[in-house]
């Protein structure tokens, strides 16, 4: 996400709205009144989630990554910890100037509902791994036998013609294919950022589907460059069915299915 400001002063409105920030150093609190929300210029930022006297790492953020931006949006209190994991200068920016870029750019709006989304996420799988804790310490007096083993990963994947590198599916129902975004930080769980050097594969570019035993390739909405099935290009936002063997072409990138 770029800032776009203008600055009364005549300065650097960019040195004018930063800060820098030690390893280790609070950039703020849970439950802190906040007015302001961050775009990472350097460094790295840990969110941190206190539950029950506990801390827990929800992620770790980067260069072009933004947080704090719930407290513009909601008013509320900060709702986790927002610490510096190594010396990070961020940019500062307030409500006046979040209204300001988000009618210059509405594109922004769009980026923050994918990173809810993700941080949603991101929740959720830390609600499961507390709730999977209590279950496991409710089942520590049962024979190992009686306790469900979790699946293996899937072996299915895409291998790219050109360079042989294989891209494994994920073991849900669906699996991501694009290219990482460090602005939103949108990471497809098929990410083919180190093959596609022309960049024709868009951020979110399309999906494969797991139904059944069966698994279908959808392009998503926006999508630029198109999405191939044996050189036929498929509609967007319909599901096409793969069968081991198939080329599959996103953007300039062609890969074959490999089902085992």
């Amino acid at each position: 996400m770029k800032a776009v400001f203008k600055s009364t002063s005549g300065k650097d409105p960019v040195k004018e709205n930063s800060a820098t920030f030690g390893t280790g150093e609070r950039i703020f609190e849970q439950g802190d009144l906040g007015t302001e929300m961050y775009i990472i210029l350097d460094g790295a930022v840990d969110i941190i989630k206190h539950i029950g006297g506990e801390s827990h790492l929800l992620s770790r953020l980067e260069k072009g990554d933004f947080f704090g931006e719930m407290a513009l949006l909601e008013a509320a209190p900060r709702t986790a910890d927002a610490v510096a994991a190594s010396e990070s200068r961020v940019l500062l920016i307030n409500g006046s100037q979040f209204d300001d870029m988000l009618r210059r750019n509405p594109e922004i709006a769009v980026r923050i509902i994918r990173k809810y989304s993700k941080r949603l996420r991101e929740a959720n799988a830390l609600l499961e791994r507390l709730v999977g804790r209590e279950v496991d310490a409710d089942h520590a007096g049962l024979d190992a036998t009686q306790i469900s083993q979790p699946e293996k990963a899937t072996r299915h994947r895409l291998v790219d013609v050109a360079t042989g590198t294989a891209f494994f599916l994920s073991g849900g129902d669906e699996t991501t294919i694009g290219r990482a975004d460090p602005v939103t930080g949108i990471l497809p769980d098929v990410d083919l950022t180190p093959v596609d050097t022309n960049r024709s594969v868009s951020r979110r570019h399309a999906k494969i589907i797991h139904a059944g035993d069966d698994y279908h390739v959808l392009e998503e909405v926006g999508t630029v460059n198109g999405t191939y099935v044996n050189d036929q290009r498929i509609p967007t936002g319909v599901p096409v069915t793969l069968h081991n063997g198939d080329l599959v072409k996103i953007g300039l990138i062609a890969m074959k299915t490999v089902f085992e």
